[in-house]
C-alpha cells in the first residue's frame, strides 16, 4: 500500500466516513452499504457481549437504527467509524442485557412477594416445619388449579428465573400472552394461598 493515500483507492475510514456522512443525509442506499460492509465485524462485538445469536442480531437491528438517527451528530475527528460503530453496538448490547436482567428481577421480585405472603417466617421450629409442608401442599394445590400453559410459565418464570422474553422465546408466544398468563397466574396464585392461609 503506498504512503500517499490519494494515490490509491480511498481508505476504508475514507469509505465508512462518507456512507456515514450520507446516511446523515437520509440516504437509505448508503445505510444499507454501511450494513453490507461492517455488520460481520459489528455482529462478532455484539455476539461477545450478550452470547446469544437471536440477541445478538437484535442488538445489531436497534444499532443500526441508531446509526440512522444519529449519523449526522457523527465527527471523525473524535473517533474512527468503526470504533463509533463499535461504541454504538456494545451500548445496545449492554442496554439488552439490562432489560432481560430487570425483567427476571421483577419476575422473580413477583414469585418471591407471594411466597413471603403466604410462608411468613423464616425460623424452622417443628409447628413452622409442619405449616411450611403445609403450605407447599396449598401452593401444590393452588398450581394444579391453573391451566397446564399458565402453569407452566408461572413455574419456568420463578424455578428457571427466566425472563418475559425468554419464556416467550422458549414457548413460541406472543410477549404480551406470557406476561399476561404470569400476572393473571400469579393473582390466581395468591387469591387460591389466602384461602389455605
Amino acid at each position: 500500500m503506498s504512503d500517499n493515500p490519494r494515490m490509491t483507492a480511498p481508505s476504508p475510514d475514507a469509505e465508512l466516513m462518507a456512507l456515514i456522512d450520507r446516511i446523515g443525509r437520509r440516504d437509505e442506499a448508503a445505510l444499507r452499504q454501511l450494513y453490507d460492509r461492517t455488520a460481520p465485524r459489528l455482529m462478532g462485538l455484539a455476539m461477545r457481549v450478550v452470547r446469544q445469536r437471536e440477541w445478538a442480531e437484535d442488538v445489531l437491528q436497534e444499532a443500526f437504527l441508531t446509526v440512522w438517527r444519529v449519523a449526522g451528530d457523527y465527527r471523525a475527528t473524535l473517533s474512527p467509524p468503526l470504533a463509533w460503530l463499535g461504541l454504538i453496538v456494545r451500548s445496545r448490547a449492554l442496554d439488552l442485557l439490562r432489560r432481560r436482567t430487570a425483567d427476571r428481577a421483577q419476575l422473580t421480585q413477583e414469585f418471591d412477594e407471594l411466597m413471603a405472603d403466604t410462608l411468613e417466617s423464616d425460623a424452622p421450629n417443628p409447628a413452622d416445619t409442619a405449616d411450611a409442608s403445609e403450605q407447599a401442599w396449598a401452593l401444590h394445590q393452588c398450581l394444579s388449579q391453573l391451566e397446564r400453559r399458565q402453569r407452566e410459565v408461572v413455574s419456568l418464570a420463578y424455578l428457571r428465573e427466566m425472563s418475559h422474553g425468554e419464556l416467550a422465546e422458549q414457548l413460541k408466544l406472543p410477549l404480551g400472552t406470557v406476561k399476561t398468563w404470569i400476572r393473571r397466574g400469579l393473582e390466581k396464585l395468591r387469591l387460591c394461598m389466602g384461602r389455605f392461609a
